[in-house]
């Protein structure tokens, strides 16, 4: 009882967890507010088609090059270092941005935001697995981050017509400097320093090959979710898997490695992290789907469709705050099973969603797969930072964060290609006669370019041809939610017999010998004389489902 009592958080914990979650919740806003900002900054610094592209696809190239190797980072200067050093760099980045003159001075600016936030959701992740010892507060703590990150979500659209109102389009890139000052200033008094004193210096030849291997492969799936199979991105696919043999090759001869590949000897964080990206490459690419079905066959302006999409919204803030409360008396693996099922059913819902009368099914339907997402999102996060070592949390951390960027990405080339598929061969036979060529081929290239076609038609020929063109777009999204929904389904079960040994978090920690027993089962690698030594000294990382005993001792601040 008195370990347990040590390692509860108490009020400073709880406001560093509040001084992590605000910025989460304003870079989450920002994002949004750019997309509506798109136009008015296009408009003003003369940024081409080519350029928007790269001011918009920029941020996440860099993001999802950086991650690995920030994570990593902070794990050997220090966690709390590595974040002040990205707020810092974030908000000097954010001014430089609001200020272009030009679009290659926003791209760049943009590039450098992408490195910053890189240094953001590891570091936080990792530093609330080193505040919050105790299970239970962990998950609710993580469950909170994520509830801020969503309601950036629900609020950004809304802020951002507001700020474009009265504003120019370079305050959408200010949102998040104060958040980032106050950090700077909280941060050193109410959040922890923690670093791998034992790390080794960090291989710079492996930070070449994780960039190599990521940035290729981002790359080309954002070009195949747009244009489909073609050579460059095909190219740029196998270039990135290449190097990333390289790179996983090199991992497992180095001593102090940039990704430790141990930690996939665990399979409670092996299977949450696949979880993970399986979740985001099924559900994450319907978000497309639902936001242009809502805009582009529905008619609904930017603003309104947000404001439908806000059920979704509360679904998930409900679910991301139950699933840790709940995980304290159910095991992990049925929440997530079970979550993933109200998912699914979600999904179908979709299904019975048609051209005139099918809003209600799809805002039903999307708030029913967010509602079931919570507890794979929160509990499954826990779980991927909770099973590695203390030292490896960072890394951990940048891993789940890697997984999700990149099924969120492989999730709309793929999902995206097939609904793309379907609505070719639809509408190829449904182009009502008379219409012009270059509107007709606008229209067969997707619904974005049969609206397009048709704003410049007389009413009568863009109804016409903007009908065909919103039934083939429905059917895509029908097939792609019938997919998504079969395979999320097997996803339940293999989450549910996986992960059956993890325990309620509620759950008294077990007996040393029990716990060695376990543990070496789990992994043959596991020191379980050591385990058993940490269990009876209350040390960090006794629970530690069959990794190895951290390498050495925080150093904390």
């Amino acid at each position: 009882m008195a370990t347990d009592i040590a390692t509860r958080a108490g009020r400073r914990e709880w406001i560093g967890l509040a001084v992590l979650a605000l910025p989460v919740l304003l870079i989450s806003i920002d994002v949004f507010v750019l997309l509506l900002a798109l136009p008015h900054l296009s408009a003003d610094l003369g940024a081409n088609s080519s350029e928007q592209l790269w001011i918009m696809d920029i941020y996440g190239f860099m993001l999802s090059g950086f991650l690995v190797t920030m994570g990593t980072l902070g794990d050997r200067i220090g966690r709390r270092r590595l974040l002040l050093t990205g707020a810092a760099a974030f908000s000097v980045a954010s001014v430089v941005a609001a200020y272009s003159t030009g679009p290659e001075m926003l791209i760049a600016s943009r590039a450098l935001l992408g490195i910053a936030g890189a240094t953001l959701a590891p570091s936080t992740l990792a530093l609330i697995t080193t505040m919050f010892k105790d299970p239970r507060q962990r998950s609710a703590a993580i469950g909170v981050w994520f509830m801020c990150f969503m309601g950036g979500a629900a609020i950004g659209p809304l802020v951002g017509g507001a700020m474009l109102e009265h504003f120019w389009w370079g305050s959408a890139f200010l949102l998040g400097v104060p958040a980032m000052v106050l950090l700077l200033v909280l941060g050193p008094i109410v959040l922890p320093e923690y670093r791998d004193t034992k790390a080794g210096r960090l291989d710079l030849a492996s930070v070449a090959l994780s960039l190599a291997a990521v940035l290729p492969l981002v790359y080309a799936l954002k070009e195949l979710a747009k244009d489909g199979w073609a050579p460059v991105p095909l190219a740029a696919l196998a270039a990135g898997g290449a190097f990333g043999t390289v790179f996983v090759q090199r991992q497992q001869r180095l001593e102090h490695p940039l990704m430790d590949l141990k930690l996939f000897r665990n399979r409670a964080f092996c299977t949450a992290l696949g979880g993970m990206f399986a979740g985001t490459f099924l559900m994450g690419a319907l978000m497309l789907f639902i936001t242009q079905y809502l805009q582009m066959v529905q008619g609904l302006t930017p603003l309104k469709a947000g404001l439908w999409m806000l059920p979704a919204v509360v679904a998930s803030g409900i679910s991301f705050g139950l699933a840790p409360l709940a995980a304290r008396f159910v095991r992990p693996a049925r929440l997530i099973g079970g979550g993933l099922s109200v998912s699914v059913v979600g999904l179908l819902l979709l299904v019975a969603a048609d051209v005139s009368g099918g809003l209600p099914y799809v805002v039903t339907g999307f708030a029913l797969i967010n509602l079931g997402a919570g507890p794979l999102v929160t509990l499954g996060t826990d779980l991927v930072v909770s099973s590695a070592p203390p030292e490896k949390a960072g890394s951990a951390a940048a891993m789940n964060e890697t997984s999700g960027e990149f099924g969120y990405a492989l999730g709309i080339a793929t999902l995206g290609s097939i609904g793309t598929i379907v609505y070719r061969g639809q509408i190829e036979d449904t182009i009502p006669a008379g219409t012009p060529g270059p509107a007709a081929d606008a229209a067969r290239e997707g619904i974005t370019g049969a609206a397009t076609a048709a704003a410049d038609l007389p009413a009568r020929t863009a109804e016409a041809l903007l009908a065909p063109a919103r039934e083939a777009y429905v059917s895509g999204m029908h097939v792609a939610a019938v997919i998504a929904a079969v395979l999320l389904a097997g996803v339940a079960v293999l989450a549910v017999r996986l992960l059956n040994h993890v325990p309620p978090t509620g759950t008294a920690p077990p007996e040393p010998a029990a716990a060695d027993a376990a543990e070496a089962t789990e992994a043959d690698t596991a020191d379980t004389a050591d385990t058993a030594a940490k269990f009876a000294e209350g040390a960090e990382g006794a629970e530690a489902d069959g990794d190895e005993s951290p390498a050495s001792e925080p150093v904390r601040a």
